[in-house]
């Protein structure tokens, strides 16, 4: 006779190997908790947004030798940002850029490109070498100037707390535009007065001298855009400024990767005019986090002046009419944040207008 008792006997191993079958689908398909993010990872990371035209861009190999010297330096929190990727520079690197090749500021400006390009990226610090085709396409320095300011803006509306690095550009000299190499000098002349005007304590418009010591000659492929020799001298240009930002929230720490390579800054102005020449002067100041032990300026007066006379330093000049002023035995050794003064004397053509000249520096750091 056959049993007539329940089969649940039968059925439980049943559902019971279906659960088990189930349970891991289950833990795949199941939502996890969100997980918190780990300290150093790129969502805590400072954005930094390079900017530019194809100099920064195309392939703007600068930026992977300024990214990998940052990591080396112990700046592992640094997210480059953009809406464009990488091209091969033959090293790892963080790609992201805003380097379009081609662009004039003024068009960007103009055509008002920045806020969604911004807005895709959120970054915190904008690192901008940005008119070399405006300048190769004659467009006067006030209009460049106009089209940073309408940037700056941007950069503002985006995030109120932006830092901005500015580089005086580096020198031109295209075969096809002789008059380049002049145009260069005569925009770099005017970006400091504009950065003075334009900088905020909460917003700060940093310039970072490009144009000193780099040479069309032996630093570019075409006398506009650097070759590895060039990108070497730009990252380095690049570096103790973006340092000392991302170091600004905590100055001193134990830790920190220290003050970085001696720098200095150097910032010019007419004292007196007079025809057929002026008299300028130079105020040399260290921007490292330690002492110097001396510093040496360049000089480039705009519209064919040229250096004759110089007091509280040396002058050499170069055929190019570059001038070149050492400190004084009195007047090299300068304290973090401490200043130099030297005054010169500039003949000029009888047509030159308003004084201007470009001015760069090179500090030596202090024996330890």
């Amino acid at each position: 006779m056959r049993s007539t008792r329940p089969t649940r006997s039968r059925t439980l191993p049943v559902l019971g190997l279906l659960a088990a079958l189930l349970l891991p689908l289950w833990t795949t398909l199941a939502p996890h908790a969100a997980a918190a993010p780990a300290t150093g990872t790129a969502a805590e990371a400072v954005r930094v947004m390079p900017l530019g035209d194809s100099i920064t861009g195309s392939p703007g190999c600068w930026r992977a030798v300024l990214w990998n010297r940052l990591r080396n330096a112990g700046y592992t929190d640094v997210d480059f940002v953009g809406t464009l990727g990488p091209q091969g520079c033959g090293q790892e690197y963080d790609g992201d850029h805003e380097g379009h090749g081609g662009e004039l500021v003024t068009h960007v400006a103009d055509r008002n490109l920045l806020p969604a390009r911004l807005a895709a990226t959120r970054p915190d610090i904008v690192v901008m070498h940005f008119g070399t085709n405006d300048v190769w396409s004659d467009v006067a320095p006030d209009r460049i100037l106009a089209a940073y300011s309408r940037l700056v803006q941007q950069m503002r509306d985006s995030n109120p707390d932006m830092k901005v690095l500015v580089a005086q550009l580096i020198p031109m000299n295209p075969a096809t535009c002789a008059a380049c190499a002049q145009r260069v000098v005569d925009l770099n002349a005017r970006i400091p007065g504009w950065a003075r005007a334009t900088s905020t304590g909460r917003s700060p418009v940093t310039i970072v001298d490009q144009w000193t010591g780099f040479s069309t000659a032996a630093d570019t492929y075409d006398g506009v855009h650097p070759d590895a020799s060039g990108d070497d001298r730009i990252a380095a240009r690049w570096f103790p400024a973006l340092a000392a930002l991302l170091d600004a929230g905590s100055p001193g720490d134990p830790g920190d990767p220290g003050g970085g390579e001696p720098a200095c800054s150097a910032t010019f102005r007419a004292v007196a005019t007079w025809q057929g020449g002026y008299q300028g002067e130079v105020t040399v100041t260290n921007a490292s986090a330690a002492p110097v032990s001396g510093w040496t300026a360049t000089v480039v007066p705009a519209g064919g002046a040229r250096v004759t006379q110089v007091w509280n330093g040396g002058l050499g000049t170069a055929a190019d009419g570059t001038a070149t002023v050492v400190n004084a035995p009195w007047n090299g050794s300068l304290a973090p944040g401490a200043s130099a003064v030297f005054g010169f004397v500039a003949t000029t053509s009888g047509t030159a207008g308003t004084p201007s000249a470009v001015v760069g520096c090179t500090a030596r750091a202090a024996a330890s």
